[in-house]
């Protein structure tokens, strides 16, 4: 039987406990399992660095979501994004990254996996033919966000997995700003999906994590060996809570993108705002893609300013917008990327326009939100 979206939230991988009927999962909060023999754990069970129950009903939920074979879940998105990076690729191995990328991934590349001897180039992500030119024979790894962080750009995940395809490459695909209710990157030829489940999936700015899904069984059960191998995985009260958020992830999505719809349309009409970038605009040059491969266009709204110092002004004078990093939880949050969760690409191809406010649409009233976004803007 084929079960909707919201369905698999509330009960993939989360069957009630089979000892007590307690339909939400226990938090197994525990290091080590009894044996019942040596060499015979009991289902497998031996070790919660190797496997949790409760991280494994996680695990079972993502990959239902996403459509993978199987989901592996992370103490970060950073821990996820490093290890799918030394599984995948060797010293003297190159990646293409996108030219518009989360800092924090910048940073992994650049200062962290370039000196292991990892290579990489900035392309932009939304032109087929830069990416494809961005390639070479050392390229494992073809790595896009789509929506980007903070620019809100658009890739085309079908041509870009053909073009990586052809060359021998994988498509990583990060779907944290769209999350698995609005795209689903494995169904049109991505290899990997990647999430920092902190953000949409958890939903509640109270856990951090990260995760993979696939469909290779080789692949998947390398990254299995180097999860446990390199131990960066979440606990399982971590887990607990991720679950949580998933079961509300569909209601709180179509809240956000009926939110952010309202904020778009009350920034275009503002003076003070130069651009508003959004990929529910029409004309903005992924709209038609975004359109073809999401279902709706997601909470994330970025804009501009007057200059820099109007930028950061707007930041300090809103209220209900808290200023604040991450994105993705029920309450809205405002920033500025050049000076906080990108600063780490100043004076590099990832370095962001100044005058850049970004916007995690929240799921509060939206005539409050309104209200706060005009008192921030007057000046």
């Amino acid at each position: 039987m084929t079960h909707g979206f919201e369905t698999l939230a509330i009960h993939a991988g989360q069957e009630p406990d089979p000892a007590t009927g307690a339909v939400v999962p226990p938090i197994f909060q525990t290091s080590t399992y009894a044996q019942d023999a040596v060499g015979s754990p009991r289902q497998g069970y031996e070790y919660s660095r190797t496997t949790n129950p409760t991280r494994t009903a996680l695990q079972d939920c993502l990959a239902a979501l996403e459509g993978g074979r199987r989901a592996l879940t992370f103490a970060s998105g950073l821990a996820a994004e490093d290890t799918l990076l030394r599984t995948v690729c060797r010293p003297g191995d190159h990646v293409v990254i996108p030219d518009d990328a989360y800092g924090g991934t910048y940073r992994l590349f650049a200062k962290v996996a370039e000196r292991w001897g990892l290579n990489w180039t900035a392309a932009s992500i939304h032109s087929v033919e830069a990416v494809r030119a961005a390639i070479t024979d050392r390229t494992r790894i073809v790595w896009v966000e789509t929506p980007t962080n903070p620019l809100l750009g658009i890739a085309d995940i079908a041509a870009l997995a053909q073009v990586a395809h052809d060359r021998g490459a994988l498509l990583v695909v990060d779907n944290t700003f769209a999350s698995p209710y609005l795209q689903q990157p494995l169904h049109l030829g991505a290899d990997v999906v990647v999430h920092s489940t902190t953000k949409y999936i958890g939903g509640h700015s109270d856990v951090v994590g990260g995760a993979l899904v696939g469909i290779d069984e080789q692949l998947l059960g390398e990254l299995a060996y180097n999860q446990n191998a390199m131990g960066a995985v979440n606990g399982p009260f971590d887990a607990w809570l991720t679950l949580r958020g998933i079961r509300t992830l569909g209601v709180r999505m179509d809240r956000h993108c009926d939110n952010a719809e309202r904020v778009v349309e009350f920034l275009s009409r503002n003076r003070a705002v130069t651009q508003v970038l959004y990929p529910g605009l029409p004309d903005h040059p992924g709209h038609e893609t975004a359109a073809k491969q999401m279902k709706r266009f997601g909470g994330m709204v970025s804009f501009r300013a007057r200059s820099e110092e109007h930028a950061v002004a707007i930041c300090n004078r809103a209220k209900l917008f808290v200023l604040g990093e991450s994105l993705g939880g029920v309450e809205s949050l405002i920033e500025h990327p050049g000076r906080m969760t990108h600063a780490s690409a100043a004076g590099s191809p990832l370095e962001v326009p100044g005058d850049l406010v970004r916007l995690s649409v929240g799921i509060e009233t939206v005539e409050d939100l309104l209200a706060d976004l005009e008192y921030a803007l007057a000046r």
